[in-house]
């Protein structure tokens, strides 16, 4: 059968950078426990191919901002590995929505008819969600499977080896991530959470897509172009 790490299917430089974690048991386990729901007849989001499409949309040498959020959406048909991104045809989610407001007031970039960050990714935008799966309609049935763990060291991993990244941490759950930057070395940016819930006690007029070009026009990087194509 060949080591676990083989038989992933993943983009070249992450599965170089990780290629340890793939061994350990605990994602040995989470493996299984996919397995053992799939066979149950449970629907898990996203598809199996679109699990690490985050990592396989932004390789580790492209990442220049890291977006974290919590779980895929769990309607069908939603989630396709990026976090806060839907697939084409998807009505704009309200966090995303909220998204798309301040991108607005700070850029002035008119609202998309569409959520579909995939332009986002290939710039070098990471956008982590900190549980790669979930069961359908069961916000939140995969927190404690394992992948928190596994992407706490993506995050430990662009911290060490990437320079001058943009780390946005909206609302108390990614901002929980916070112990594995290195603020010597990168800029993190916090608010509250674009939900509506809590988008007018912070995230609205945060500035963090302006401020994040900033930081990387002042170290010789390309900005990033956060307005999305008329069509997906």
């Amino acid at each position: 059968m060949g080591s676990a790490e083989e038989r992933i299917k993943l983009e070249a430089s992450w599965k170089e950078a990780l290629h340890d974690e793939f061994e350990k048991p605990y994602m040995q386990e989470l493996g299984d426990f996919l397995r053992r729901e799939k066979a149950a007849g449970k629907d898990i989001y996203p598809p199996g191919a679109l699990i690490f499409n985050a990592l396989d949309s932004t390789p580790l040498d492209r990442v220049k901002v890291v977006i974290i959020g919590q779980d895929p959406y769990h309607g069908p048909g939603q989630a396709h590995g990026l976090c806060f991104s839907v697939q084409p045809g998807v009505p704009v989610p309200p966090s995303l929505q909220n998204i798309f407001k301040e991108l607005k007031r700070d850029l002035n970039i008119d609202m998309p008819k569409h959520g579909h960050l995939q332009r986002w990714a290939e710039q070098g935008v990471l956008l982590l969600n900190t549980s790669l799966t979930v069961e359908r309609g069961n916000a939140g049935s995969h927190a404690s499977m394992g992948w928190q763990r596994f992407t706490d060291r993506v995050i430990e991993v662009v911290s060490q080896r990437r320079e001058h990244v943009v780390f946005m941490l909206w609302g108390a759950h990614a901002q929980s991530k916070r112990r594995l930057i290195d603020p010597g070395k990168h800029l993190i940016l916090c608010s509250a959470h674009p939900s509506p819930l809590s988008a007018h006690r912070g995230f609205i007029g945060n500035g963090h897509f302006s401020r994040a070009n900033q930081f990387l026009e002042q170290h010789g990087l390309a900005p990033i172009d956060w307005r999305l194509p008329e069509e997906p």
